[in-house]
């Protein structure tokens, strides 16, 4: 495509030389009569974002955008058409136990040297780029308390130590009127003894629990330091609660107040990647331009974790042959084999996932979804899967598995350590994590400009031919740096616009 804007000719997107359908570009969509540089002719009004044919379909004939199939069509479908979600049946998921396994695992790309950022070295050897108290509860019943603390904390203790960013409640759902021994217990529990231990809250552990709930604050505490948990039923009323509470804060404010910023190595980072509002847009422009800073990071010796199962599933057979040896390649196929099971067991599929949104945006299935999400991953092979909540043990592109979700899939990347989260959406959310900096990317120009004030980076630019993949992924690369350096602020975090915790919890409740 040209440089031109999307007003002065029709513009579609095909993404692969095997596609038979693309998507309109022009903002309001092409109406019916629209003629194409190529002899394209609408037969039909068709939505921006949305597929056209480009040949005609007879009935079960495969239907392919970036060169796979994203299903059948339903009935025969005429050159120039609009195919929406009710023209397109869902195809078979790949065989998990015929997947190839590390057969194509990428070359190692040239190390990219002499990037750092500015951030805080942490006693365990990690790096931070936030000074964060994070107080962690045990259990759902002290969130009130815990938030009226937190309040009376950043009123009256925060301004007094200016090197502390913030004060945030850990506060969840989980705790007690739980299986707490089930065997899938150890998802919740391994997220929340992580996320106490977070690199943005600098090694300053501080656990309220009630006295009575079936998780022991202890099982939180990554050592035995007693001193670092607070049990509110032994307190002789409300306001001592509170008041010890605020001591307990006001010692780690101390401490974390001294810290100051130093020059960290860019492979002290670990980067989420994460989508949501997706529309067709984001598989063309948003989630490539972030795969490609996906490999920069790489490159430099960072740590980038990519998740979302049910968006990963579907196209699972692009990422096995990427797994770095067949362990991790029956890593990945173990996942997903996990989550076919977990969805069975609420007699539901894959097909529960897009939403109302991704298909008014453009998406007809997971299969046309999951295509698009896994180009956030770049192009590295696969180093490591992780269950959901771990912590990584390898540096390079690592498969997180976790729900799709956006906050619970937020709230397990933290738990793994991610420092900050690049998210892409063609929607719109205004989510965001306390804990760490979200980077939103918007994949087409007319969101970016809706929202210019929730938005950080817009990537619609490549779809009008104005921006490459790669200026777009250089820009969010530069980007992360310069957040993770505190020289840039996210739109999320200049507005304080901060979803809560939630934890993916697939053990009973009683």
């Amino acid at each position: 495509m040209s440089n031109v804007t999307q007003t002065e000719i029709p513009l579609y997107i095909k993404v692969h030389a095997a596609d038979n359908v693309a998507i309109i570009v022009n903002e309001s969509g092409l109406a019916a009569g629209t003629v194409f540089a190529d002899g394209l002719v609408l037969s039909e009004h068709v939505p921006q974002g949305h597929k056209v044919s480009l040949i005609d379909f007879a009935p079960g004939q495969d239907i392919i955008r970036y060169g796979e199939v994203i299903g059948q069509a339903r009935q025969s479908i005429q050159r120039g058409s609009w195919i929406d979600e009710s023209l397109v049946d869902l195809p078979q998921a790949p065989e998990l136990d015929e997947l190839p396994l590390a057969n194509n695992v990428p070359a190692t790309l040239p190390p990219l040297t002499g990037y750092t950022f500015e951030g805080y070295r942490n006693a365990d050897g990690t790096a931070g780029i936030k000074n964060i108290l994070g107080i962690s509860s045990s259990v759902q019943c002290v969130a009130s308390v815990l938030d009226y603390a937190v309040k009376r904390i950043k009123a009256e203790l925060l301004p007094r130590f200016p090197n502390v960013d913030d004060v945030v409640a850990l506060n969840h759902s989980y705790g007690c009127g739980v299986a707490i021994n089930a065997p899938e217990a150890v998802v919740p529990i391994r997220t929340l003894k992580n996320l106490a231990t977070h690199p943005n809250l600098g090694g300053e552990v501080m656990i309220v629990g009630l006295g009575c709930e079936k998780l022991l604050p202890e099982r939180l505490l990554p050592d035995d330091k007693r001193e670092n948990i607070l049990v509110i039923q032994e307190q002789p009323g409300f306001q001592k609660i509170i008041a010890a509470v605020m001591n307990m804060a006001e010692e780690r404010l101390e401490r974390l107040n001294q810290r100051q910023r130093v020059t960290c190595p860019v492979a002290d980072l670990v980067v989420g990647l994460q989508c949501g509002g997706s529309d067709a847009f984001s598989g063309v422009t948003a989630n490539p331009a972030v795969g490609y800073a996906a490999d920069l990071l790489v490159r430099a010796g960072a740590t980038v974790l990519f998740s979302e199962v049910t968006e990963v599933r579907d196209a699972i057979h692009l990422l096995t042959p990427r797994a770095k040896n067949e362990e991790v390649g029956r890593a990945l196929v173990r996942e997903m084999k996990w989550y076919d099971h977990y969805l069975d067991l609420g007699e539901v599929d894959r097909s529960a996932n897009p939403t109302p949104g991704n298909k008014k945006g453009g998406l007809a299935n997971i299969v046309e979804k999951a295509l698009g999400s896994i180009a956030k991953s770049g192009s590295s092979a696969i180093v490591e899967v992780l269950r959901p909540g771990e912590k990584p043990t390898q540096k390079g592109l690592i498969f997180a598995a976790t729900p799709a979700s956006d906050f619970v899939c937020g709230t397990e990347q933290l738990a793994s350590g991610i420092h900050l989260q690049v998210f892409t959406t063609g929607r719109g959310t205004p989510y965001g994590l306390a804990m760490a900096p979200v980077i939103k990317v918007a994949s087409h120009s007319e969101l970016a400009a809706q929202w210019s004030d929730l938005i950080d980076v817009n990537a619609g630019t490549i779809a009008t031919g104005e921006a490459t993949i790669e200026s777009v992924g250089q820009e969010i690369f530069q980007l992360i740096l310069d957040v993770a350096s505190g020289r840039r602020q996210t739109w999320a975090d200049q507005w304080g616009l901060h979803n809560d915790l939630c934890l993916f919890n697939p053990a009973p409740i009683t």
